[in-house]
């Protein structure tokens, strides 16, 4: 079953979010930009039924209505697929793609329950391999009719139960407070400028200058061993990430909130573990699931945007006409063309749209839609298990080139350049590869950027691009725009 209603006057995803943002586990899966294609859903929600946390094998299901812990050993995403099967519901409203299930997210280092490699980085930030909320109840935003819609679906309780329907309707009117509190904070001063305000003036708190896990020297040489690999014939790319950490203690929905203004994105979100608080501005689209429908969206190749439009256009112009960047581009929809055809009926995988234009605040990049129809025997599960972690941001081929990550990077990556998204209980999904990505832990923020190594890379080159992509976060944390 699910309840479902329109919401009257709906205040803004921001002042819904403060006061969600208070209660347990708040998760906004935020839609900021493109409304008339990619960014056209946001979902916020807060107090799951159920929590998952995976450290390799060990996963913790805790139930968050009896506090009750139980303990699995599993890889996770067959751990995933039971998880679905078990609160397995069609969807009812006929328009919604998400109405009640998983929000959270698959971590990197997943990658090593997909192919069988040792891994060597060190977990120093102790983030699980993946964390979700089950949610029974949220609020959906249609960006395109600006519609706002409560929903729940009485989990966990049996459907169609007196409980299940008693449970959804004390859920629908707990979000209706939540939604009338929020309409009144953003009719009156209290938090206005948090909200509205599209300055760039810095709201967070951060001390001192971010310091990267690598020098200057020792990026460049980890770029020279990456171009001797691919001399030798071992891999045709690697993206190769640095992480920065700076101190900070400012409020971390503020610094969303403000993040999200200066660099919108059709991929946004805001998740919080209990440890670790992820934010995301995430513009790439790792898989879409909807029905028998299955989609990848990889970007590969990044220009900065130009001081006058005649020079943000000559950028976005060289970046399509770049032999360099072309060729990465296309060996990266040729490896997810491959990754999808493990999934996909015979013939039906096709590349839609190939290497256009995207631009966003601080950057140009160039992105592909690959497509298949998925084959009836394979579960969404599956589905990720086959594709894990998105090829644009490890390289090809991609064991290999995973296997020279782990070589050089120092730490994990954790959820960066893994996958956030919702995995409704229907088998629908849709996650975003977790690039533009913030984990505030213990009073610091950190923050990793990369790019993607190929023979004619030029070390000191590939280095600025880091700096470029990393232009989002630094302008946040600027003191003064």
């Amino acid at each position: 079953m699910l309840l479902i209603e329109s919401v009257d006057r709906p205040p803004s995803a921001a002042a819904i979010f403060l006061k969600l943002s208070a209660r347990p586990v708040p998760a906004w899966l935020d839609a900021n930009v493109d409304a008339g294609n990619l960014g056209r859903y946001s979902f916020l929600t807060s107090d799951p039924f159920l929590k998952i946390t995976a450290h390799g094998h060990q996963i913790i299901e805790e139930n968050c209505l009896s506090g009750e812990k139980t303990e699995h050993q599993s890889p996770f995403f067959p751990f995933l697929d039971e998880l679905q099967k078990r609160w397995q519901r069609p969807k009812e409203s006929g328009f919604l793609p998400f109405e009640s299930g998983l929000i959270g997210y698959l971590g990197y280092e997943l990658g090593h329950q997909v192919e069988d490699f040792a891994q060597t980085t060190t977990n120093d930030l102790k983030m699980p391999d993946a964390f979700f909320g089950a949610y029974d109840a949220l609020i959906a935003i249609d960006h395109l009719t600006n519609t706002t819609w409560l929903l729940a679906s009485g989990l966990p309780e049996k459907s169609e139960t007196p409980a299940a329907r008693i449970r959804a309707r004390q859920r629908i009117e707990e979000l209706r407070e939540i939604v009338a509190k929020a309409r009144k904070d953003e009719a009156t001063a209290t938090n206005l400028e948090v909200i509205k305000s599209k300055k760039t003036e810095q709201i967070t708190s951060a001390d001192g200058h971010p310091e990267a896990n690598f020098s200057y020297s020792s990026y460049q040489l980890a770029i020279k061993k990456i171009l001797d690999y691919i001399a030798a014939g071992d891999i045709y790319q690697v993206n190769l990430s640095q992480r920065f950490a700076t101190a900070f203690s400012g409020n971390h929905q503020e610094f969303y909130l403000h993040f999200r203004n200066l660099s919108p994105a059709p991929f946004g979100a805001y998740l919080e573990t209990g440890e670790h608080c992820i934010m995301s501005n995430s513009p790439e689209r790792y898989l879409l699931i909807n029905d028998d429908y299955i989609e990848t969206r990889p970007i590969k190749g990044t220009r900065p945007r130009g001081g006058t439009a005649k020079e943000d256009a000559a950028l976005g112009q060289e970046l399509l006409l770049s032999p360099k960047d072309r060729a990465e581009h296309i060996m990266i929809v040729d490896l997810e063309r491959n990754d999808l055809g493990r999934v996909a009926a015979y013939g039906s995988v096709h590349v839609p749209e190939m290497q256009i234009l995207e631009s966003y605040a601080h950057v140009h990049h160039t992105v592909s839609t690959v497509a298949a129809r998925i084959r009836p025997e394979k579960s969404s599960s599956e589905c990720l298990l086959n594709s894990f972690p998105g090829g644009s941001i490890t390289g090809a081929p991609k064991l290999r080139s995973m296997e020279i990550i782990d070589e050089l990077e120092p730490t994990c990556r954790g959820v960066y350049t893994g996958s956030i998204g919702y995995f409704d209980f229907s088998g629908d999904l849709d996650f975003n590869i977790a690039i533009r990505t913030a984990i505030a832990c213990k009073n610091h923020l950190y923050f990793q950027v990369g790019g993607g190594i190929v023979a004619d890379s030029v070390p000191d080159d590939e280095y600025q691009e880091t700096r470029t992509k990393a232009a989002s976060f630094l302008k946040a944390l600027m003191t003064s725009s």
